[in-house]
């Protein structure tokens, strides 16, 4: 997690997270912390308000009888959890993310397991038709406590250069 504070009067901080384009470096990974305890609570809550109908994720005594024996966190919440960990390392500066691709499950992931994340920097450029962002492409694994890889997707994001981010505007 990048925090740096900035001094908006005297002895008077905020704190300020994320990367300016220029601080990305192709070939870095980022271990994003803290980790997450997922819980049936979230699971079910999840599922239920993206209605999400499918019995593997809300339903014990369906779940019991398929292969894993025991309903299977909903992956588009393990993608939405492993994105949010990433922001602050990430994205927290990002003006638009660009979208994500190459989004893979390896692994089922369920109620009880501590999950973390990290990404790794593939590509950095500026962009062509805003001269004061960049673009930055990378790709963040989903990992298990016990080290398992569960989930991978590459991510873009839109991210300003150094002076040209909401929070370096002076009435923010």
């Amino acid at each position: 997690m990048v925090q740096t504070p900035k001094q908006i009067g005297p002895q008077r901080y905020r704190e300020t997270y994320g990367r300016y384009l220029e601080d990305f470096t192709v070939g870095d990974v980022y271990e994003h912390r803290p980790g997450r305890t997922l819980t049936e609570t979230d699971n079910i809550w999840f599922t239920l308000l993206t209605m999400n109908t499918h019995p593997l994720h809300f339903d014990n005594a369906y779940a019991a009888k398929s292969e894993f024996g025991k309903p299977l966190m909903n992956s588009a919440f393990t993608l939405a959890v492993v994105t949010g960990m990433s922001v602050s390392d990430t994205s927290h500066k990002a003006v638009a993310n660009l979208g994500w691709t190459d989004i893979k499950l390896s692994a089922p992931v369920f109620a009880g397991d501590t999950i973390y994340a990290e990404s790794e920097i593939l590509e950095k450029r500026e962009s062509k038709s805003r001269p004061t962002h960049g673009i930055v492409r990378f790709k963040t694994l989903g990992k298990k406590a016990d080290g398992t890889q569960f989930m991978s997707f590459e991510r873009t994001i839109l991210v300003p250069k150094r002076g040209h981010a909401v929070e370096d505007k002076a009435d923010y």
